[in-house]
């Protein structure tokens, strides 16, 4: 049985990044999208110092700041 693959929709967050402030926060799912890789490497790269580290804005959420991002894809 060939399994089928149905892709996600893009998040208006990931097709519009580059509009967003530097100050707004994202979710993990925009930062798996921005940088292609899983939420594993999303972490192994913030271990790393690849990533910047992730604001906890509640007991059980973090978001990343978008002007970090950006600045991280650049480097």
């Amino acid at each position: 049985m060939t399994r089928r693959i149905i892709p996600r929709s893009l998040p208006d967050a990931l097709k519009n990044f580059d509009l967003l402030p530097d100050s707004a926060y994202v979710q993990q799912a925009i930062v798996e999208g921005l940088f292609d890789c899983s939420a594993s490497t999303v972490w192994r790269m913030v271990r790393r110092g690849e990533l910047p580290v992730p604001h906890k804005i509640t007991e059980r959420s973090v978001r990343w700041q978008v002007g970090e991002l950006r600045r991280a894809r650049k480097g």
